[in-house]
């Protein structure tokens, strides 16, 4: 079977080095638009080659677009367009609602998978491509009976093949979940990183930073390429989620400003309780949070 990974940045570079070791795919062929990219990509051994977008496309059994969401929208209805109808075509966007709207009406809308896998780094670039990335992670497939069984079957082998576990969702609460557990972060490492970043004395505090602070702004060293996208896709879901943060963040505050001890170490213990629920530990949970922890734990 021939692979062709559209983008081979850190997710699709991360994908075909252990698609290769699977031996999932008899040949990977790589695509993308940089072409100090695409050369680096062959030189390290992700691919097998490189071509131009619609020779790739056309040779593929498998095609996997591996791009900013919004590169994702723009290419998908033409990779529709290009295919066989035997040829399967997945994404790993991380928002979904408008990637599925922007095909729904293709005549080969069924030989489409939208998928999240929920892995990855700071990084970009085929040299932050590392192997096992998706190693015991999730995935997400996301309006999975608008994809025909064959193609639905192929990339989950695919994800099988990575060692990932697959939970199933409407693009709707892929996005309105991932608002929370992945986007927000994001925004608030962003937002961490520029309160710092504006202060006259930053060079200090850089220096006196410790583990706690560089594993909370890690994330703030990811590609604007890629998250201003995801932000402006998935806006309404992300604003509701910044809300939310910044409702809890003023109850800090406010307790901070009172000098309410008590009112600060009760906002401390609720806090707390995210180690039992994400340890797996029994807890009395909301059936809202039994019913989220039970899907990212779906094997």
């Amino acid at each position: 079977m021939k692979l062709t990974v559209v983008g081979l940045g850190l997710i699709g570079g991360s994908m075909a080095i252990d698609l290769r070791k699977s031996r999932f795919a008899t040949e990977i062929i790589g695509v993308d638009n940089r072409s100090e990219h695409a050369a680096e990509a062959v030189k390290l051994g992700i691919v097998d080659r490189t071509t131009d977008f619609e020779s790739g496309v056309k040779a593929a059994d498998l095609v996997l677009l591996a791009l900013p969401v919004d590169q994702i929208i723009a290419l998908l209805p033409v990779v529709l367009d290009l295919i066989s109808p035997s040829t399967t075509v997945a994404d790993v966007g991380s928002a979904k609602r408008q990637i599925v709207a922007s095909v729904a009406s293709h005549p080969l809308r069924g030989n489409f998978v939208a998928t999240h896998p929920m892995a990855g780094t700071e990084n970009s670039g085929p040299a932050a491509a590392i192997p096992k990335l998706f190693t015991g992670k999730l995935t997400i497939v996301c309006d999975h009976e608008q994809s025909r069984p064959q193609h639905l079957a192929l990339v989950e082998k695919m994800y099988q093949s990575l060692g990932m576990s697959t939970a199933y969702m409407s693009s709707d609460e892929q996005d309105h979940t991932t608002a929370f557990v992945s986007h927000l972060p994001h925004a608030a490492a962003f937002a961490l990183a520029n309160a710092v970043l504006a202060k006259e004395e930053r060079n200090i505090i850089f220096d006196l930073a410790s583990g706690g602070f560089q594993s909370t702004v890690r994330l703030a060293k990811s590609s604007p390429e890629m998250w201003a996208p995801i932000f402006r896709q998935n806006r309404d879901y992300v604003v509701e989620a910044v809300t939310a943060y910044i409702h809890h963040l003023k109850a800090f505050k406010d307790a901070l400003k009172n000098d309410d001890e008590e009112q600060l170490m009760q906002l401390i213990r609720e806090a707390n309780k995210i180690r039992t629920i994400l340890s797996g530990e029994s807890t009395s949970m909301t059936k809202n949070e039994e019913t989220i922890v039970k899907l990212y734990t779906k094997k």
